[in-house]
């Protein structure tokens, strides 16, 4: 009994070590490196892709680059590393990447089965369909027999079966590895219909020959929380990442905009004072982040609102409205924990 105590001492002990060693991990590597190194899709308009210039935006760029400001001072120190959807875990894994801003759902299998803890939300999304306008569909209820174009690796594949199930329809799967081939045969005529969140859909339609000749069906068919991840194990950059996006729709909330933040510091509310380190140098110990983090997110990137208008809102070519992407305040999903 004696030598059973011991040996769980033991564990608890080395887990305890192995514990501080992840958390003194990544920042550390990131600080020494003078970078953080971002996984990306880079192939999707509105999320992540470079332009003629290789300059990078997005959504998840814009994630990316928060993540610099809070831990750099600077949101240009952030390489972005784009990696399909069947490497993107793999890559995480491995430390090839500190953080994986891909379109990449959240779901129960992936929080419990990759080694990897997902932080948050930073797109509220489901899974849609896209066909010519020339076929007459007015519903994904009409599509019996026809053939869909899927990106395979991704959750679509599991969804598509059990719609086309439940509504006892027939389809055919013609699946590619990657989802610019997907979309180019679509494109082409090789298959009927092209299936994959509806963001993507509106990004990719941007892509087409003739983007005004489809359409997206108004069904809905899955619940995706997109968002960022990073590797288990070190809760210190965990937190980093989370609050990363936190700060964002908090300040979106609180009415802290980048062109306002300065004169916000002056701010007699508890809540904006907390979130920009008017008062308290939140995260100061434990994160290795002096008190401005959330300032110079603000400051260098914007609060959420600003990032989402900026990608993918009314005025970009997806057009996309804010929906259940909204704050909480106006009946939307986005709700982050308050600063205190």
């Amino acid at each position: 009994m004696r030598l059973a105590v011991v040996s769980a001492a033991l564990s608890v002990a080395v887990a305890a070590g192995a514990s501080s060693v992840a958390q003194a991990g990544v920042l550390d590597t990131v600080k020494q490196r003078g970078s953080v190194v971002c996984g990306v899709s880079g192939k999707v308009p509105g999320f992540s892709a470079p332009d003629a210039q290789g300059v990078w935006s997005g959504m998840d760029v814009d994630y990316c680059r928060a993540v610099a400001a809070a831990v750099f001072n600077d949101a240009s120190k952030v390489t972005f590393r784009p990696v399909t959807t069947t490497e993107r875990f793999t890559a995480l894994q491995t430390g090839e990447i500190d953080v994986l801003a891909r379109n990449t759902t959240w779901s129960f299998t992936r929080d419990a089965n990759l080694g990897i803890e997902f932080v948050g939300a930073n797109f509220y999304d489901g899974q849609g369909f896209m066909v010519s306008k020339q076929l007459g569909v007015k519903s994904a209820k009409e599509l019996n027999g026809a053939s869909i174009c899927i990106q395979t690796g991704t959750t679509a594949e599991q969804n598509i079966a059990d719609f086309f199930a439940a509504n006892k329809l027939t389809f055919k799967q013609v699946v590619f590895e990657s989802s610019d081939e997907a979309a180019k045969l679509y494109d082409t005529g090789r298959c009927d219909v092209y299936t994959t969140d509806t963001s993507g859909l509106a990004a990719r339609r941007t892509t087409l020959s003739k983007p005004a000749d489809h359409v997206i069906l108004p069904e809905v068919i899955s619940k995706e929380p997109l968002g960022p991840s990073v590797r288990a194990g070190d809760p210190q950059w965990a937190n980093i990442a989370k609050w990363a996006l936190f700060a964002q729709i908090d300040a979106e909330e609180l009415g802290v905009t980048s062109a306002n933040v300065d004169e916000m510091r002056q701010s007699k509310n508890p809540d904006i004072r907390r979130l920009l380190g008017s008062d308290e140098a939140l995260g100061n110990e434990r994160w290795g982040l002096d008190r401005d983090w959330a300032y110079r997110i603000v400051k260098l990137v914007g609060n959420y609102g600003e990032v989402f208008e900026r990608n993918v809102g009314a005025k970009t070519p997806l057009a996309l409205d804010r929906g259940i992407n909204q704050l909480w305040t106006k009946g939307g999903l986005m709700y982050a924990p308050p600063v205190r």
